[in-house]
């Protein structure tokens, strides 16, 4: 059987499959998680701002793996797959910095605060936007290759600092989803809400995948339209 018939067929099933999650998880959140009592209804886009940031944490941790891959193998399929993830990344953390603020409205009376763990995703956010950037230039493919790849590197140091940074500053304004009592405000999640919190993040994971089998689709295309550009220049 052709390969590119079952990795279709493949990419068929996990759209449907990440479909099928999305209603699920829409569901759960919309009608039977229990609204909160101080935020109201705004408090729910707590379950895409947290999906949004794992994923985007994720999608910098393979742009980490595959540009150490690429450097060490030079095999351009791992250049495309860190390309597509980091598209992906920066996607879900401009969600991050647009529910956060929205949040944050109703929480703390101001749509933005520099608040550590929201400064420093914005700085994320530059850091991939620059490697995007990078990767839109018009140098040879080879060099803009590695010179991205380093950036990625470089760039992910900055991931374990905004997972770090409502404890290493010590602030009281970024809630803690895993802690102690259901409050939210306090550090815990009821029951229902963790449940669906967690259906959430496996949904946006599942639409990571889906993304990603897209991003390295049109990746692969459009290194074979190159090849052919530069076959066709060295004929001429």
């Amino acid at each position: 059987m052709n390969q590119n018939y079952l990795l279709g067929k493949r990419h068929n099933i996990l759209g449907w499959t990440t479909f099928f999650l999305v209603c699920i998880s829409l569901y759960m959140i919309f009608i039977v998680t229990p609204t909160d009592v101080r935020l109201g209804i705004v408090q729910k886009i707590f379950y895409f701002h947290v999906a949004s940031a794992w994923n985007a944490f994720f999608a910098f941790f393979i742009v980490f793996l595959t540009s150490i891959m690429y450097l060490v193998k030079r095999d351009r399929k791992y250049d495309v797959i860190a390309v597509a993830s980091a598209e992906i990344g920066v996607i879900f953390t401009t969600i991050v910095l647009t529910t956060g603020p929205i949040w944050g409205r109703s929480s703390w009376n101001a749509w933005w605060v520099w608040e550590p763990r929201l400064t420093t995703t914005l700085i994320l956010w530059f850091i991939y936007i620059a490697y995007i950037m990078i990767r839109m230039s018009d140098m040879e493919w080879e060099k803009k290759s590695r010179l991205s790849a380093v950036f990625g590197i470089i760039g992910f140091i900055d991931v374990p600092i905004v997972f770090m940074a409502i404890r290493w500053w010590n602030t009281k304004l970024h809630p803690v989803v895993f802690g102690e009592g259901t409050d939210q405000t306090g550090g815990g999640l009821d029951t229902i809400m963790l449940y669906t919190l967690i259906l959430s993040v496996f949904t946006f994971t599942a639409l990571y995948f889906y993304l990603l089998q897209k991003g390295i689709a049109i990746g692969n295309m459009r290194n074979k339209v190159d090849e052919i550009k530069d076959n066709f220049k060295n004929a001429i």
